[in-house]
């Protein structure tokens, strides 16, 4: 079976509704927050400020901060 869609009408456009900022906003600060926890995570734990004692995350995590330019040892 074949089914055939009608092409749009000449001159018609859609446009997309805008995003508020209030439904952006929490996101955002989410994404962001999510985002310097991970780079602590690669670039400074089992550092000078280290949270979690063990060498665990810094072997988890040994070649991300050699792809990212952190120095581990």
């Amino acid at each position: 079976m074949a089914s055939s869609i009608a092409p749009p009408a000449a001159g018609a456009t859609t446009t997309p509704a805008p995003l508020p900022l209030k439904a952006i906003a929490p996101w955002a600060l989410f994404a962001g927050v999510l985002l310097l926890v991970l780079l602590y995570f690669v670039g400074a734990e089992q550092g000078a400020t280290s949270l979690l004692s063990g060498s665990d995350v810094h072997e988890w995590l040994h070649d991300g901060r050699h792809l990212l330019g952190f120095p581990c040892h």
